[in-house]
């Protein structure tokens, strides 16, 4: 069916927010899903019948694109298309009678873990559609294609959310193993003592650390609160494959967790290194101090210039001082090493 910009003709007796899945949005992709694991891309040009049984729609938009954005606020209504576009909103899961607007953040594709950036994936669930406002590639993510018709797919608006959840969890696993691997090499360096080479790395590290863990913690709050909400359209394995992303994700927090607090023990490790170091370097300076404290006496003695100095006219007599002040020097080192002191 044509449209324009959009947005199509009303359908009677229904306004800003209704569901009229007989107009395909400008700018976006349309997926049917049967409701049993096959998935259909549908063209623009293809008119879209409204769902029946357990079929619905999934929309996937980018936030960046004017057309989408008019359909969007013309679909599910200003305030919700502003919730769902705006980049700076926060992970959260919000419930509008049996809808929902749920915003998760995914890591970029073949991110680095310094690489802090993340994407957003806005999502309006209801009964016979889910729209998705992300520049993610969804997809890619997902598996689907534009030229075939997909097995194995999503069977309902919840089990869609779930998988989006397990494969946001997925692309942040390579980074906590990256993490850990970065982080065992710093370990190892520490044991080595090379620790001074690192110590920037080390910093960068638990930042990237800080930065993951603000992103796990309220992705699995939102997660569990959509599985713990009474959504009409939710079976038991809906609410089963949720609380599995929560759990996974809760998982991936406390992987997080436990590699902060390795991260806590180097730098305190560095630290020890680095106090040791100073502390040995101190004693070493007070020995020294200490063994040239009584010669610096003698010499100061024996260099007065008055009569009556000892040796002061012997030819052998700087021999004779200078002796003696080897055998002082020598018995403070034996007696600082007889007391340990280093």
């Amino acid at each position: 069916m044509a449209h324009d910009g959009g947005i199509g003709p009303e359908v009677p007796g229904e306004g800003v927010g209704a569901t009229n899945l007989f107009v395909h949005p400008a700018a976006a992709a349309v997926y049917l899903l049967d409701g049993r694991g096959s998935a259909q891309y549908m063209p623009e040009a293809v008119p879209l019948a409204a769902p029946t049984g357990k079929t619905f729609h999934v929309v996937v938009g980018s936030p960046a694109s004017p057309e989408f954005r008019l359909w969007l606020k013309h679909e599910i209504g200003a305030v919700e298309a502003t919730v769902l576009t705006v980049p700076s909103t926060q992970t959260r899961c919000q419930i509008l009678d049996d809808k929902a607007v749920l915003i998760l953040r995914m890591a970029r594709p073949s991110a680095q873990p310094d690489d802090v950036g993340r994407q957003l994936m806005g999502i309006w669930i209801e009964k016979s559609r889910v729209i998705l406002v992300t520049d993610v590639n969804v997809a890619e993510l997902m598996g689907w294609t534009t030229h075939a018709r997909l097995s194995h797919g999503p069977s309902s608006p919840g089990d869609l959310v779930a998988r989006l959840g397990l494969r946001a969890a997925d692309r942040l696993e390579p980074l906590l193993e990256q993490i850990g691997d970065d982080l065992d090499r710093i370990e190892e360096a520490t044991i080595i003592g090379r620790a001074r080479d690192f110590r920037l790395r080390l910093a960068a590290l638990r930042r990237t650390m800080i930065g993951l863990r603000r992103l796990l913690w309220p992705q699995r709050d939102a997660l569990n609160t959509l599985e713990l909400e009474e959504m009409s359209y939710f079976s038991r394995k809906d609410r089963a494959r949720l609380r599995e992303a929560s759990q996974r994700t809760a998982r991936l927090g406390d992987e997080l967790q436990a590699l902060s607090e390795r991260a806590v023990l180097v730098h305190e490790h560095i630290l020890d290194q680095r106090s040791e170091q100073m502390n040995r370097a101190m004693l070493i300076l007070a020995v020294v101090t200490t063994v040239f404290m009584p010669l610096t006496l003698i010499t100061g003695m024996f260099g007065m210039n008055l009569h009556g100095i000892p040796f002061a006219e012997n030819g052998a007599g700087f021999w004779v001082i200078a002796g003696f002040m080897v055998v002082v020097a020598v018995a403070e080192v034996a007696w600082f090493r007889r007391q340990k002191w280093f």
